[in-house]
């Protein structure tokens, strides 16, 4: 089971059908082995990652609400050292951030050298939300198609590594979770009401994620699109890629200081 990049819109497979992946051949208890795996996997790679020190690692998550975002971030990274590894949300701007290019506030959280970086929501949301609230004009909004590029691009130029996820939950399995949150006491405080109101606009983010998902999907920052409506499965696909990622790099631990020859601890 591996995720392929989107690299043409045939890829791009947004309906509620596709928010699955039945034919896994595994069971719940095979899945949260495999995806302890995978992310003791991420663990020790990391470790080698920040000596090595000439890399960062940048992992977008987006994805409607309650798809698994935090889940995902939770799980997958469990075995990560804190020390090399970032977590940033982009919630609404402040203002200060609002007479900024939109961009701003997201190169201010790119992990440096040696360090992994997780963006929970990102600058896709200044194309999402603007786009099915008819926040700007078409013209802004489409426009940043090729800005994103172009940053994308330019971090790639200088070592940084991008992962995008799309994690894709069917509008059942959302409104069963959004249940969830209003039932259990532990999970109030994750419901707004504002949730409801972008559940009544589906179809609008469907073609937003469409038109991210075609035009920002390139080969120094790939999109995958992950399955979201099994948990376990969506934490194996994401572990997965991201350790097949860090395995790629080459790493290694630096070479010792020729200084260092002959010395002895008394």
């Amino acid at each position: 089971m591996k995720l392929k990049p989107v690299s043409s819109k045939k890829d791009i497979k947004l309906g509620d059908a596709h928010a699955s992946w039945p034919d896994n051949g595994k069971s719940e208890a095979a899945l949260e082995k495999l995806g302890a795996k995978e992310s003791e996997r991420i663990g020790e790679l990391q470790r080698v990652f920040y000596a090595d020190a000439r890399y960062a690692l940048l992992i977008v998550l987006q994805g409607r609400d309650a798809s698994g975002k935090d889940g995902t971030i939770r799980k997958v990274f469990s075995s990560v050292n804190p020390q090399g590894c970032t977590v940033s949300s982009f919630k609404v701007p402040t203002d200060l951030e609002q007479h900024h290019d939109f961009l701003w506030r997201i190169h201010q959280q790119v992990p440096p050298r040696g360090m992994i970086g997780i963006f929970n929501r990102s600058h896709y949301e200044d194309i999402l939300v603007p786009r099915v609230h008819d926040l700007v004009p078409k013209k802004v909004w489409s426009a940043r198609y090729e800005q994103i590029n172009d940053f994308e691009r330019m971090l790639s130029a200088n070592r940084v590594v991008i992962l995008k996820f799309m994690l894709h939950v069917s509008r059942d399995e959302q409104k069963k979770r959004f249940e969830e949150r209003l039932s259990d006491e532990t999970k109030n405080w994750k419901f707004r009401v504002g949730d409801l109101d972008d559940r009544k606009h589906w179809d609008a983010f469907t073609k937003a994620y469409r038109g991210i998902l075609e035009n920002t999907s390139t080969d120094c920052a790939p999109w995958y699109i992950v399955p979201a409506d099994d948990k376990d499965l969506r934490d194996v696909l994401v572990a997965r890629t991201v350790a097949d990622t860090l395995e790629s790099l080459d790493l290694h631990y630096p070479t010792p200081d020729p200084a260092l020859a002959g010395v002895r601890v008394v």
